[in-house]
């Protein structure tokens, strides 16, 4: 039976500052600046809005999305929880939107995973059809969601009300196929996806960001289920 457990970015001189949460229990695992794999992505420390962050921006102005790999976790079933805050970046164009978000069911190599992610700049716009684009589910390589939107519209998208650079909490829950992204702390679901791509698998949690970005993240809490 795996043992619920906790993943923490560890604070350290020079380091990447923790993704900070209320003082772990038993079964916690620090993980230092060394053991985060970063694929298409820069990592640095940041200061944002009064706390301490890990800031993902692009490798350079190829404007492709990437993401930060946390070494050391396996997961399968259960629950992460993070706070993300994003913004168009150096490299935006008109039509990025500051997408963030969170990857799991991660392959070793990061060129297959599950994600959910938001879009920031949809949130509050004047037109309807942007917000009801707030919310996305995609999965790597398949399932981009440009397939998802064209093949399914409207059934892996959904709104919520987001702000760009102000922080979000997103919750995912994950169980076989299924996964429910709970934004804002609500008690009931944003978006409820019910065929998982990837079907029934198992993999690492990462830090994801979109084309055009720059994102920021915190209080990181990865708790995979027993089993």
């Amino acid at each position: 039976m795996r043992l619920a457990m906790t993943a923490l970015l560890s604070f350290a001189a020079g380091a990447i500052p923790a993704l900070q949460h209320p003082p772990p229990g038993d079964g916690a695992v620090s993980i230092d600046r060394e053991k985060l794999s970063l694929e298409g992505v820069r990592a640095e420390s940041a200061r944002h809005q009064d706390r301490d962050a890990v800031r993902l921006i692009e490798v350079n102005d190829k404007r492709a999305s990437g993401i930060a790999i946390v070494e050391g976790v396996s997961f399968r079933d259960g629950v992460i929880e993070v706070d993300v805050a994003g913004r168009r970046g150096p490299y935006a164009l008109a039509e990025d939107r500051g997408f963030i978000g969170i990857a799991f069911r991660v392959s070793p190599k990061g060129e297959r995973f599950e994600y959910i992610y938001v879009r920031p700049e949809n949130g509050r716009a004047a037109d309807q059809v942007r917000r009801n684009h707030s919310v996305q589910y995609a999965s790597q390589p398949d399932f981009p969601w440009q397939r998802m939107r064209k093949e399914f519209p409207e059934r892996y998208e959904s709104y919520v009300d987001l702000e760009p650079t102000v922080w979000t909490r997103m919750r995912v829950e994950v169980e076989g196929t299924r996964a429910r992204l709970f934004v804002h702390g609500a008690k009931e679901p944003t978006l409820l996806v019910d065929d998982l791509k990837l079907g029934d698998a198992e993999g690492g949690v990462a830090l994801w960001i979109g084309a055009g970005t720059e994102g920021f993240f915190s209080n990181l809490r990865v708790q995979p289920s027993g089993g």
